[in-house]
């Protein structure tokens, strides 16, 4: 049956995605968004590039203009985050009192960013998941001469990158020995390796983070497991984030990584979840999945609405993903890591554009497109199939 009021708790794209989708799949009943930071929703991609360099302006990242927001027919309830959900009457208790129930809830309320143990309350210390977040960090950028990034992943690379483009001094340390490693493998990690260092980052990458150093209250560097100190005027933690999943101590649903889903995205009767904060089981795969990336957020909040509309629709995805780093875009599509076989299938990366497939017993698990979007696209057909036998094509 279909019901009569939808909650949506997470206002970011995710569940605006799940809001649009219901209206645009011809759902009349009452739809509430809740959101618990002030802004209307905006889109995340943005901060750590164009935002956090200044060529756009906050009110260029809302995903929706106010006339297009009002004609979705949605309570916008921004500014006051969940705090307790109670599955069994689908009731949700936010912070300043509010209780709000309804017949389904989809719970969308994505990451919170992880931070150092010890001292990150010191001024220079920065995060970097909301708008005030990128907002806080360019103040403090444009004020300093020295960056250091902790953490070599998608995150911390665009940061270093985007710093750098802003004449910063920019270090760039994690544990893992080349940006991105987890994600990409050797062959394309040291390739962003070069491409950093090249624009002037300097890595020191393969050594733990053990700590800040203070000087009145603000910090003055980064301290490795060798005691080396990275000297530095502001400092980001770009460590990765946790699933924003606390609100539901208590509740009686599962977390484990994220809010754990059966293969249509429910963790209980009337009760979804979507985006990042969801951990769902992927029906081909046989085995949970969480994505973090924006594609997903959009194309999970489309499983959901069709399921909450009566659908039995199991949510099978490609994963994909892209960033942008000085001149170059990576495209990824399907699963990769450091464990596949890697071979260049297109152009060539001495040019700074080419595709690589990955492949693992002789099936091909995904594709990365190096500033060649409309070639990765089409390679993206091989994903599942056995090992291709064509030949390279020209670049």
């Amino acid at each position: 049956m279909t019901p009569s009021r939808v909650l949506v708790v997470g206002a970011s794209a995710a569940g605006l995605a799940t809001a649009e989708a219901l209206r645009r799949k011809g759902y009349g009943g009452t739809l509430t968004l809740l959101g618990g930071e002030p802004h209307p929703p905006y889109d995340r991609p943005p901060l750590s590039k164009q935002v956090l360099a200044g060529s756009r302006t906050p009110d260029t990242t809302r995903l929706r203009a106010p006339e297009a927001l009002a004609a979705l027919d949605a309570e916008l309830l921004l500014g006051d985050p969940a705090v307790h959900l109670d599955p069994r009457t689908r009731t949700v208790r936010t912070a300043s009192g509010r209780e709000l129930r309804a017949d389904a809830v989809v719970v969308a309320t994505g990451l919170r960013a992880r931070t150092l143990p010890g001292r990150t309350g010191a001024d220079g210390v920065h995060v970097l998941r909301t708008l005030d977040d990128a907002l806080a960090l360019r103040s403090g950028l444009l004020a300093a001469r020295r960056l250091v990034v902790v953490g070599e992943g998608v995150l911390g690379c665009e940061i270093a990158a985007t710093a750098r483009t802003m004449g910063l001094e920019v270090t760039l340390a994690g544990p893992r020995p080349g940006p991105m490693l987890t994600q990409f493998g050797p062959v394309v990690s040291d390739l962003l390796a070069a491409l950093h260092t090249g624009n002037g980052v300097h890595l020191r990458l393969g050594h733990a983070v053990t700590g800040l150093t203070t000087e009145q209250g603000r910090v003055t560097g980064v301290r490795l497991d060798t005691d080396e100190v990275l000297p530095a005027d502001v400092v980001v933690v770009a460590i990765g984030g946790d699933p924003a999943t606390g609100w539901l101590e208590g509740s009686g649903l599962r977390v484990d990584d994220g809010i754990v889903c059966d293969s249509r995205c429910r963790a209980a009767e009337g009760i979804y979840a979507v985006g990042d904060v969801a951990s769902w089981h992927h029906e081909l795969l046989d085995a949970p999945m969480r994505l973090e990336n924006r594609t997903n957020a959009t194309e999970q909040a489309m499983a959901v609405a069709d399921n909450i509309l009566g659908a039995d629709r199991p949510y099978v995805p490609v994963p994909y993903f892209w960033t942008d780093q000085f001149d170059a875009r990576v495209q990824a599509h399907g699963l990769l890591g450091p464990d596949a076989d890697v071979t260049v299938v297109d152009g060539d990366p001495a040019t700074g554009r080419f595709v690589a497939r990955y492949e693992r017993d002789g099936r091909v698990t995904g594709v990365l497109g190096w500033s060649m979007p409309k070639q990765a696209r089409l390679r993206r057909q091989e994903i599942g199939g056995p090992a291709p036998t064509l030949e390279p094509s020209a670049p």
